[in-house]
């Protein structure tokens, strides 16, 4: 798997900050002079490097989960030349346009990175134990789930590296050091005694000194008060370069007596992982378990993503072909915009049950069918196992949209009426779920702006998806909130202060939606801000009921 910057011929690879500045300062340093190199801190990014009034000015490019890269504060872009063109012809926040590459010489090949040279192997390595997967289809779906899987190994890449020792502990990290020649510098990387965090230990005058590495919350590494990176192997290679709070720079690693460039590296939290991108097929129920053993999500077929076959993910499009589907004239539901009815996906290999939203006729005027055509583009490329995923389009009587089954429905009916026959776990169970979809959503820059327990469907008891996009807004890769133009008819009960008063939406107005779906959840099925005078032992009898007006803010209540 190539760079998609390796054929720019200003992409230097992998090259230091300094080193980009001396490559400026040889092509002379002239206005707008720029240059491409790997990003060191975030994985996958880019480092914009240019000249400006005899100055270097060094802008950082982020990929975004959902494949786009972003200078900070600007517009995504679908490639870094995509990303360069644009700066070349407008500033956008820059000091100057790109006015002129500094182009790599002839002779000087593209420096690779550390990881770079060793993930095509560990991808293909962990693609093959994990999902039993050869020849082709082991190709298809490494290019399919290239960024998720590039995540989780680059996460690994430390037990690859000679430096890294695994748990020992600090005597035993300090004998290694003082065995052979000690220059100062030399170093290793340890497991501490606490699961999950790293120590680096190095020599300096003769005397070992101990660092621990800090793993904050958001999952980033790096020194007491350094540069955070994403990986272990990202902050040593910084340290190479830049002491940033140690005695001196890392210089020649220790080795680990056990070290094998041949062994391959666990991947911690496989499971969790793979269930954030849909892809990997679900587990057996074990054998010799009892029939009255309670389902479990992945025990279904609609957990698994219905692509997760490569050679059907070959043939996943947009618009269905109507002899694809069968539709069951039994309707599931009704609304505003038409009905939803059962049927069939047919599939090359298999076929699955859907749920058709068929669009009244009335209803199909260019600007609807425009609105529907964009949310289904977006839509299409979401799958996660705790989403309702849409299967696809089909224009044929009516314009229809295919949606996965879940059977159960809407969560709000099914906890008023199960009320006696629902646990408490239960409903935490299902409300973790779509705690996980709605985690899934933010990742990919996507607010919802509906989440409530009535769009919350479920495939069985235990199986909770989130549904009903209809009011849905992809935000842009640099976008922290979706602003509306108007408000319409809109769910105020579930709508943080800021979504009523200045239309503003983002993924922190959705968790103010997941709090009253929480309430909703563990009220079976109340409805929100209703208070019932039963509930204050009469107290308020006769008094309207508060919050059950739909025309205002009911927090103001």
């Amino acid at each position: 798997m190539s760079d998609p910057a390796s054929d720019l011929p200003f992409f230097y690879g992998s090259i230091s900050r300094a080193e980009a500045e001396e490559c400026l300062k040889l092509a002379g340093m002239a206005d707008g002079l720029f240059l491409l190199r790997q990003c060191l801190r975030s994985l996958g990014g880019y480092v914009l490097s240019l000249v400006w009034n005899l100055q270097f000015h060094h802008y950082s490019v982020e990929k975004q989960l959902n494949g786009t890269y972003c200078i900070a504060g600007g517009k995504p872009h679908c490639g870094p030349a995509e990303l360069c063109e644009y700066y070349s012809k407008d500033p956008d926040g820059l000091v100057s346009t790109l006015r002129k590459p500094c182009l790599r010489p002839p002779e000087t090949a593209v420096r690779a990175g550390v990881f770079e040279s060793l993930r095509d192997n560990m991808l293909r390595e962990y693609v093959r134990q994990t999902w039993h997967l050869e020849g082709e289809a082991m190709e298809q779906a490494i290019i399919n789930q290239a960024p998720q899987l590039e995540k989780l190994i680059a996460t690994t890449a430390h037990e690859k590296m000679p430096w890294y020792h695994g748990k020992i502990d600090r005597q035993e990290g300090e004998r290694r050091l003082y065995s052979g020649a000690q220059p100062d510098g030399k170093f290793l990387v340890r497991d501490r005694e606490e699961s999950g965090t790293f120590a680096l230990s190095m020599m300096y005058g003769k005397t070992t000194y101990h660092y621990q590495i800090l793993h904050d919350k958001s999952g980033k590494y790096s020194m007491p008060e350094g540069t955070k990176f994403d990986t272990i192997w990202q902050l040593v290679e910084y340290l190479k370069m830049k002491p940033d709070g140690l005695v001196t720079i890392l210089r020649e690693p220790c080795v680990n007596p056990n070290y094998s460039a041949a062994a391959t590296p666990s991947v911690p939290g496989v499971r969790r992982s793979l269930q954030s991108n849909g892809y990997t097929p679900p587990p057996k129920a074990p054998e010799g378990l009892g029939v009255d053993r309670r389902t479990l999500p992945m025990d279904t077929s609609v957990y698994e993503s219905p692509y997760s076959d490569p050679e059907a993910l070959k043939e996943k499009k947009l618009f269905l072909k109507r002899t694809q589907l069968m539709i069951d004239e039994v309707e599931l539901g009704s609304g505003n915009f038409g009905c939803v009815k059962k049927g069939v996906y047919r599939m090359r290999k298999k076929q699955i049950d859907v749920a058709i939203k068929v669009l009244k006729s009335e209803n199909e005027n260019k600007a609807v069918k425009d609105e529907m055509m964009k949310e289904a583009e977006i839509m299409h490329q979401l799958d996660n196992p705790y989403i309702v995923r849409m299967i696809g389009l089909c224009e044929a009587e009516n314009l229809m949209l295919v949606m996965e089954m879940a059977a159960f429905g809407p969560l709000n009916k099914f906890l008023s009426s199960k009320k006696d026959q629902i646990s408490v776990e239960n409903v935490v169970e299902l409300m973790h779920q779509v705690s996980l979809g709605m985690l899934y959503l933010e990742e990919n820059n996507f607010v919802h702006r509906d989440l409530a327990a009535r769009n919350v469907l479920l495939v069985n008891q235990h199986y909770a998806k989130i549904s009903d996009f209809g009011l849905s807004k992809a935000l842009g890769a640099d976008g922290n909130y979706y602003r509306a133009r108007a408000a319409g008819k809109w769910p105020l009960k579930w709508y943080a202060p800021e979504c009523i008063n200045f239309h503003k939406f983002s993924s922190k107005s959705d968790v103010w939606s997941f709090g009253i779906t929480m309430w909703e959840a563990f009220s079976f099925g109340g409805k929100p801000y209703k208070v019932r005078p039963a509930d204050l032992g009469g107290a308020l009898r006769g008094v309207p009921h508060c919050g059950t007006s739909t025309s205002g803010t009911a927090w103001g209540a």
